[in-house]
């Protein structure tokens, strides 16, 4: 091995899989279980939160982005953000918050709710995971009509490139249904801020 080849990182998978397991039991229900079909996902979820930089060149992760997570309605897009989060990976920890309460949130105080999800502190450099975008429509305060997650988008992009912080989302849109509702500028920032990560067309409703 060369110099600047790095080792894998040794993930426990089969651990990471039953602390999943239980955790998600404990918060929605004991039918709850990690589906075969998924392994290779959430593996691949695992190479980026564990900075698994032998397994991010090969599976073509680039650890500086943030996580675009897709798939259809009920495959566990948003379970699986919420139970990732709460590994024991401060460095990683992140707000999940629905892009319905930012944009009702928006209605309630206008264009300090955008600045609230798209400032840099650095005291506290905030990073989201914004949940169902896509799923919101835009919203009008005093009267004026915002796309609000797409001028969020734009501004996460400048935090992205001038501070390295990253963003998380979950869609079950296509990228050609984003480009419709966002933009072709948005789309085109969402493809430099993100990896890719996507549940199998044939995902079932893990909610049935």
């Amino acid at each position: 091995m060369s110099l600047s080849e790095k080792s894998p990182v040794v993930i426990d998978l089969e651990n990471i899989f039953q602390w999943l397991e239980e955790k998600g039991r404990a918060n929605y229900g004991k039918n709850f279980k990690i589906h075969p079909q998924d392994y290779e996902l959430i593996f691949k979820l695992m190479v980026y939160l564990y900075r698994d930089e032998y397994h991010a060149n090969k599976y073509d992760i680039d650890l500086r982005k943030g996580l675009l997570l897709t798939g259809p309605v009920g495959c566990g897009k948003t379970t699986l953000m919420s139970l990732i989060r709460q590994l024991d990976l401060p460095s990683y920890n992140y707000e999940l918050v629905s892009a319905r309460e930012i944009c009702l949130r928006f209605m309630e105080s206008g264009h300090a709710a955008i600045k609230y999800y798209s400032s840099f502190s650095a005291k506290a450099p905030q990073v989201f995971c914004f949940d169902d975008i896509g799923t919101e429509t835009a919203m009008k305060y005093f009267g004026n009509e915002t796309n609000v997650m797409g001028e969020i988008m734009l501004l996460r992009y400048d935090l992205f490139i001038h501070h390295a912080i990253p963003t998380h989302i979950t869609t079950n849109l296509s990228a050609s249904e984003l480009e419709k509702l966002y933009g072709n500028r948005v789309r085109s920032r969402m493809r430099e801020m993100f990896n890719l990560f996507a549940f199998g067309s044939e995902a079932a409703d893990k909610r049935a």
